[in-house]
This record gives structure tokens, C-alpha cells and sequence, in this order.
């Protein structure tokens, strides 16, 4: 089943504690006020001055010269993808990392672009021989190798700088640009508790994701270069992902990160407390606002309707479930998840 499946017919009504994901996140009221009041244009012309105002922001947080809003984490890696590449060039990426994984081949159905899959290490980084012996000679049997496709966090897991570092120099050793989709990437600066910008410095290009876990009801922001961000704009536009007045939806990125980065530390801390109490009743594997939990004899089927009762909910996932902490959790809705899962483990 897909872990980020729906149980049917659970109502959301009485839900106190969900648990699918960080994009499960609804605008507060301060966040809905900031859209209400941004001031707009039209984004196609240029000239929405809020939109103009998140890109600017988030490129210079992270030392880039541009930025360029979009309306998924999806469509951001995937303009950055086609920036970076050529129809019949390859991408070398994990196997588990979201490009490869989840985002439906589209840079290889739509794009043209190949995508070479490396498995990871158990930290979620590539080692740096997999990558220089994945790279294709100068052969016309051969795409060519044109980019590699990192990721931080993975599986929650907060890539340290070090073993980055070590991938990245594989890549450009061999003349790769360098890609990092951050859906999560302020997860990893509060676990690795580096500046901002010290992640991004090393990659040519990177995905930022407003709508997990920062509580944006919608979009991401590319970085890089000057001439990158504007291959990625026509991108975009050819995409269909031109819009108009979309300063509403840059208001609550711009909230988002002024508000919500600070407190990224509580979810991971709930995450730690609740990765604690499943501990006596079976496998648990915890790294920032994440939780990978396989029961002694796996998911059973009636675990989520149990958990829907207590007013928490879970995916239909079976086997392991994860669980993903967020701003919308609160120590009530903690205490519910724990209470749940300790009637139905423990008696």
C-alpha cells in the first residue's frame, strides 16, 4: 500500500493528532492574515512584489544569486532537473531519494533525462566511489553524465556536511553540477545546527519546500545561479506553472520563514519522545520529525481504526508505519498518540 495512503473512510473531524505527514499542516491565523494582506501582481509579468520578495529572500539566505517560486516540491525539482540538463543526459541520484522514487519518473518521462539510481548508506549519503563508477565514459553507447541529485534530510535522516562534502567533490571531480532537493532542508540545519547557508554553499542548485513541516499551504522555491534560475523561469512557464496574482502564496512562505523555522527543535523533540514509548513493542527507527515503526509481527490491519478512536491518525501503511511530527502536533495530540499506541500494544 502507499505509505502516504488515507485510511478510508476516517472522518478528520475528531482527529487531534495526524500523523501522515508534515504537509498535513493548516495556516494559522497569523499566516491566513499575511495572505489576506499581501500585496500582489501578476508573477508571469515579474511584478508580484511579494513573490519577487520570498525569492530574493530565500536566494540570499542561502547565498544563491536567484530564486524562482513554484507551486510543489515536484515541479521545483523537476524545473532544476531540466535546467541542468539535456534531452539523453543522465541525472546519478539514490535509488530511495524522492526524484528517483516518488516524483513518477516525470524527469525521465517528460523530461528525457535519465535518472542512474545508487543505493544509499545506512546514513542516507551516497559514497563518493559509487558515484565517480557510475559516471559514463565519453562513449555515444553512453548518456552523458551531466548531474548529480543529492538529498537532505532523507528518510528524516540529517545528512552530515562531511559526508556531503565527500559526494559533492566526487561529483564535481568528474565536471557534474550538483543538485540538493531540501523538501526538508531546514529539518537538517536544526539537527545539524550549521548556519543557513552552509548546506547550500556546497550545491549548485536547491529545492526548498514551504509546505513540510515550515506549515505553508502550498509551495517551493529553486535556488541558484542567475542563468539557472532563468532556464528554470521558461521552464516553469512551459510547464504550465506560470501564475498570476500568487503573492497570497508567497505571503506564507515569507511567514513561514520568519516564524517557523525557529521551532522546527519541538517537532524533533516530540518525534524523540514518541520514538521512546514505542520502543517496548517493536522496531523503531527516529531521526528528526520522522519515525519509521515496525510492530513485532508487523502493522496490524486494525491498528489505524484503533488509533482513529484515541483521535490520532496513521496511513494504511502496513508493515512499518511512519509517523512524521509537526507543527500542528501539540503535547495533547502527543500524549494521544502515545496513549493509542500503548492500549493497543500494551493491554
Amino acid at each position: 500500500m502507499n505509505q502516504y495512503a488515507t485510511v478510508a473512510g476516517e472522518s478528520p473531524t475528531h482527529i487531534i493528532c495526524d500523523l501522515r505527514s508534515d504537509t498535513v499542516t493548516r495556516p494559522d491565523a497569523a499566516m491566513r492574515k499575511a495572505m489576506a494582506d499581501a500585496d500582489v501582481g501578476d508573477d508571469v509579468f515579474g511584478d508580484d512584489p511579494t513573490v519577487n520578495r520570498l525569492e530574493a529572500t530565500l536566494a540570499e539566505r542561502l547565498g544563491k544569486e536567484a530564486g524562482v517560486f513554484l507551486t510543489s516540491g515536484t515541479q521545483s525539482n523537476f524545473v532544476g532537473l531540466l535546467a541542468h540538463c539535456a534531452r539523453g543526459e543522465e541525472i546519478i541520484t539514490g535509488r530511495p531519494y524522492h526524484i528517483y522514487k516518488y516524483e513518477a519518473k516525470g524527469t525521465s518521462v517528460l523530461g528525457g533525462i535519465a535518472l542512474e539510481p545508487l543505493d544509499v548508506a545506512q546514513d542516507g549519503a551516497l559514497e563518493p566511489r559509487d558515484i565517480t563508477a557510475a559516471v559514463k565514459d565519453d562513449d555515444p553507447h553512453m548518456p552523458i553524465t551531466r548531474l548529480l541529485a543529492l538529498e537532505n534530510t532523507h528518510n528524516g535522516m540529517a545528512i552530515p556536511l562531511t559526508r556531503l562534502e565527500e559526494a559533492v567533490q566526487a561529483g564535481h571531480d568528474a565536471c557534474l553540477a550538483v543538485h540538493l532537493d531540501g523538501a526538508r532542508y531546514f529539518n537538517a540545519i536544526a539537527a545539524l545546527n550549521c548556519p543557513e547557508a552552509a548546506l547550500a554553499d556546497l550545491f549548485d542548485s536547491v529545492s526548498i519546500c514551504l509546505s513540510k513541516g515550515l506549515g505553508a499551504p502550498i509551495g517551493s522555491v529553486l535556488v541558484g545561479p542567475q542563468d539557472l534560475i532563468d532556464r528554470a523561469r521558461r521552464w516553469r512557464k512551459m510547464l504550465g506553472g506560470g501564475t498570476r496574482q500568487a503573492g497570497i502564496l508567497a505571503a506564507a512562505g515569507l511567514y513561514a520563514l520568519d516564524h517557523n523555522i525557529d521551532r522546527l527543535s519541538d517537532d524533533h523533540a516530540r518525534a524523540t519522545q514518541l520514538a521512546d514509548a514505542l520502543r517496548s513493542y517493536g522496531d523503531v527507527q527516529h531521526a528528526t520529525n520522522m519515525i519509521f515503526f515496525t510492530p513485532e509481527g508487523g502493522v496490524q490491519p486494525d491498528l489505524p481504526q484503533h488509533m482513529a478512536a484515541h483521535g490520532v491518525q496513521l496511513t494504511g501503511a502496513t508493515g512499518t508505519t511512519r509517523l512524521v511530527l509537526h507543527k500542528d502536533v501539540t503535547d495533547d495530540g502527543l500524549r494521544a498518540a502515545i496513549t493509542g499506541f500503548r492500549s493497543y500494544f500494551g493491554g
